[in-house]
């Protein structure tokens, strides 16, 4: 092997970079602004480079950039070309969200997209703007955007629980970390705060509510602190990626990680425990590291369940464990440390005498041969009174390990017996090909037995050789010294061959069994990813794990109310400690901190949104059951399966979603479709019904009284089932988007006049009083679909009150709203049913024979949403009527034009032109 041939990239690896750099290449590029809160100035820095990169000729646009009314930030936007939004109708309202399909369309170089993490409207292409950013990145445009600290979805509950503000809209962790670039704008606490009461974050009446509830100077410098922990993260992992791409061996002290090596000794519980503190001193994160040698393998019982508490500890006390195999504790130890740039290893005091010192160098000594560029920190002892007792204890167990014998009993019998198989064929071959037939042998005893049962056949083989086959003959007498050199020659070439091909054996067994977990994986990630049922993930994993396992494997899945559900011969599970995984969303059971006693082990499915379900796994009866489960490899193997369950449960819980939104929408589709065709139909022979019966009234001659009630009677349903049907065409008009609003600014008084006038035939036995504010301002809205809510308010409350009530219009200015109410002093609404009524084909009574369809209140809530307004019954009081409220959004009317000088004089002097 040539010096360097460890320094040498991995083909594979090299492969798999390229392929990652040519799907790059094609991808666009990705910058995030990012900061601890609103305000740091990430749309301002953001808009400032677009205008730099503009003026150097580059091609870009503006997608979405909200400047939430501040001066400086709508002062960069100014010159840059922006992107129109597209309307979208949404429960009868316009609202405007990212026109993706433009941009690509238009397909600039570079497109700018604010607020990373902001939520679409329900309609748009995406759920999630972070999505429509991925597709224009896979459409090869270069996007700039924007994220604060607590959009992030792995810090959203740690943002919360400090600031007690939960936000709704997160971004995945994954997002951020695939960036290209993270630009951190930060400014100091005080300089936010300065700059909110300047009015330069929010407006005055918000910032006032922000700085007594988020910002909060204790609030800003946390969130400080975790965005430039989180920076500092990314910038970690890109010089680390750096490096492997490079191909840089030497480790970069950038960071100040910490690697533990845990040893077969009783001191690793103190190497660990003083590497923990080390790295609390330190604020740094830290590794243990076991390498499992072929010899170490062949430890007893005992002392291997030791090392595995012991990196169980690690694992408790927040390291990263793993258990690597190799024949080389010194160059896995550096291998790794250069791989994780770990520029601090911890390793504890050896035992070992000076003649084994001179014999065999120690571990800490080559690692420090082999990376002089790592720090190597030796840690002491532990207290003297604890490690006479471990040896002890592990003497103990010498007797118990009678099964190992036999090895060696039979490696020297075979090696015999080739000796003594080979005395009838010493005429036809001479010593030498003996010899090899004895060197064949230790081979083949280290490829079955091992490393120390092969070097037992070399010294049986040799000096079975010298007693049967070198004369003198059946005497170890040596009668020529060139013998004695064949003796040694063949001793050597025994023990170095029986070295090699157990060091081999044990290599081999590790790929396999590395092979054998690929395998798995990857069969088990096959199997999932066409499954469209919740039974047949079921089925895959639970047969998937018990063979990767050998353990008893369920799945335990919530309701809708998150409660776990036990399958069908659970008797045995603890539906408590599952729900207690669930909701925590950490292991319990065996193997843990957490209910240790149970001997089920229960693994939380944690999917990128939420936790899917719990996975139980019962060990096998055995003396080593559950002892898999302290092993890091065969942890994280575990954790992987439940990843791939738990992500296959989440694809298809929202492919159920999907499915019922698309029948829910063709439904309601069909419903429109139908309510428009049946209403279009009958509103004609409706009309031509109406005059009939008013033609019939008025005929000649004179119809006799009876049959004057009788004409009177079907002029009058007939108008009310005009009515109905004219209900249902506007509010199938208004689901489809066709409504176009007349907005114009104009006096409420104006439209309550004439709403009053057209109702006043349902109005007759009821007494209607109007409060209305003197000082109402001009308000812009759709006139004659307020008069419609107004009419529809009015007539409800006609048709639900006795005669001889009083129904009463009042309205007033409520902060930014013009607030009107239409009341009466009637029985009131049911009980909570508030929210219901508004729901279309909801009436106010389930069973009664009052006329109508349950429209009237739904056609109510789809204009005043139209005009960006609210609508609302408040709650039920005994002893006083119903009362539904509307509000419409204030604004700044116009300025009424200014009179002329000349004009003016004319008026005064009474010239006319």
């Amino acid at each position: 092997m040539l010096p360097n041939d460890s320094q040498r990239p991995d083909p594979d690896a090299l492969l798999a970079q390229v392929q990652a750099q040519e799907k790059k290449a094609a991808r666009g590029r990705l910058r995030i602004y990012f900061g601890a809160s609103a305000g740091v100035g990430k749309t301002y820095a953001m808009l400032a480079a677009a205008r730099k990169l503009l003026a150097d000729g580059q091609d870009l646009l503006v997608g979405v950039v909200e400047t939430h009314g501040r001066q400086d930030t709508a002062a960069q936007l100014d010159g840059l070309p922006v992107l129109p939004l597209k309307a979208i109708e949404y429960r009868g309202k316009t609202l405007y969200e990212f026109d993706l399909d433009e941009a690509l369309r238009r397909a600039p170089a570079l497109i700018l997209m604010d607020e990373l993490a902001h939520s679409n409207v329900a309609g748009s292409r995406h759920p999630k703007r972070w999505q429509d950013v991925e597709e224009l990145l896979a459409a090869g445009i270069d996007v700039l955007s924007t994220v604060n600290v607590q959009h992030l979805e792995s810090l959203n509950d740690v943002v919360g629980g400090i600031t007690g503000v939960r936000v709704a809209e997160t971004l995945p962790d994954t997002v951020f970390d695939r960036a290209d670039e993270v630009v951190l704008v930060d400014i100091p606490a005080d300089e936010l705060l300065r700059r909110l009461k300047q009015g330069k974050v929010y407006q005055p009446l918000q910032a006032e509510r922000a700085s007594q509830h988020f910002f909060r100077k204790g609030n800003l410098i946390a969130l400080r602190e975790l965005a430039l922990r989180r920076t500092a993260d990314r910038v970690q992992d890109d010089v680390q990626a750096y490096r492997v791409e490079k191909s840089i061996n030497p480790v970069w002290k950038t960071g100040a990680a910490l690697l533990a090596c845990v040893g077969p000794h009783a001191g690793g519980e103190h190497v660990i425990r003083s590497t923990a503190r080390l790295a609390s001193q330190l604020n740094a994160e830290w590794h243990a590291l076991y390498v499992e040698t072929p010899r170490l393998q062949r430890l007893p019982a005992s002392q291997r369940e030791r090392i595995l508490k012991t990196l169980k500890l690690a694992q408790d006390l927040g390291a990263r464990t793993a258990i690597v195999p190799s024949a080389d504790i010194a160059g896995a130890v550096v291998e790794y440390a250069r791989s994780a740039n770990i520029s601090k290893v911890i390793v504890g005091r050896g035992r070992a005498g000076a003649l084994a010192r001179l014999w065999h160098a120690p571990p800490a000594a080559r690692m420090a041969s082999l990376a002089p560029d790592i720090d190597l920190i030796e840690v002491g002892l532990p207290p003297a009174d604890a490690a006479p007792r471990r040896a002890a204890g592990d003497d103990a167990e010498a007797p118990r390990r009678p099964s190992r014998h036999w090895r060696y009993i039979l490696a020297a019998g075979v090696s015999l017996a080739t000796a003594l198989a080979s005395v009838p064929l010493q005429p036809y071959l001479d010593l030498a090909n003996i010899a090899m037939l004895s060197l064949l042998t230790v081979v083949l005893v280290a490829v079955r037995l091992g490393r120390g049962p092969a070097a037992l056949a070399s010294l049986v083989g040799v000096a079975s050789f010298d007693f049967i086959f070198v004369p003198p003959r059946f005497s170890f007498a040596v009668g020529d010294f060139q013998y004695v050199i064949t003796f040694g020659v063949m001793l050597a070439v025994g023990l170095i061959t029986g070295h090699l091909t157990a060091g081999l054996r044990f290599q081999a067994r590790v790929a396999s069994h590395r092979e054998a977990r690929a395998r798995a994986l990857y069969e088990f990630s096959r199997e999932l990813s066409g499954v469209l049922q919740t039974e047949q993930i079921f089925d895959i994993t639970k047969s998937a794990i018990e063979r990767a396992f050998r353990a008893r494997a369920t799945l335990l899945l919530p309701d809708d109310e998150g409660s776990l559900q036990a399958p069908n011969g659970g008797e045995a599970l603890d539906i408590g400690i599952a729900q207690w995984a669930f909701d925590h969303a950490q292991a319990a059971g065996t193997g843990t901190d957490t209910l240790p006693a149970s001997p089920i082990f229960y693994l939380p499915l944690i999917a990128p949104m939420r936790t899917r379900g719990v996975l139980a796994l019962l060990p096998l009866e055995g003396a080593q059951r559950g002892r898999w489960l302290l092993v890091p490899e065969q942890r994280q193997h575990l954790d992987t399966f439940a990843a791939l369950a738990a992500i296959a449960l989440e694809r298809v819980h929202y492919i159920d979603v999907a499915q019922g939104a698309l029948l829910q929408m063709e439904s309601e589709r069909l419903r429109n479709s139908l309510l428009a065709a049946l209403s279009h139909d009958l509103r004609t022979p409706l009309t031509s019904l109406v005059g009939l019966a008013e033609s019939l009234a008025l005929s000649k001659p004179a119809l006799s009284p009876a049959q004057l009630d009788m004409a009177r009677s079907l002029q009058s349903e007939t108008v009310r089932m005009s009515a109905l049907v004219a209900n249902l065409l506007d509010m199938a008009r208004i689901e489809s988007g066709q409504v176009r609003l007349n907005l114009q600014w104009q006096a409420l008084e104006e439209v309550v006049g004439s709403a009053l006038r057209a109702s006043g035939p349902q109005l007759q036995q009821h007494a209607v009083q109007t409060q209305l504010a003197p000082d109402l301002p001009l308000v812009r809205y759709d006139a004659v679909l307020i008069e419609r809510v107004l009419c529809n308010l009015l007539e409800n409350a006609a048709k639900y009150t006795p005669p001889g009530s009083i129904i009463t219009v009042a309205a007033g200015v409520h902060g930014q709203f013009l607030q009107v109410t239409v009341a009466d002093n009637g029985p009131g609404l049911p009980p909570g049913r508030e929210e219901a009524i508004f729901e279309k084909f909801t009436r106010g009574e389930r069973e009664s024979n009052k006329p109508g369809v349950g429209l009237g209140l739904a056609i109510c809530r789809a204009i005043v949403e139209a005009h960006g307004g609210t609508i609302h019954a408040q709650p039920h009081t005994p002893g006083q009527g119903a009362a539904i409220v509307f509000s419409l959004p204030l604004g700044t009317p116009p300025a009424p034009p200014e009179i002329e000088l000349d004009d003016a004089n004319d008026q005064e002097t009474g010239k006319t032109s």
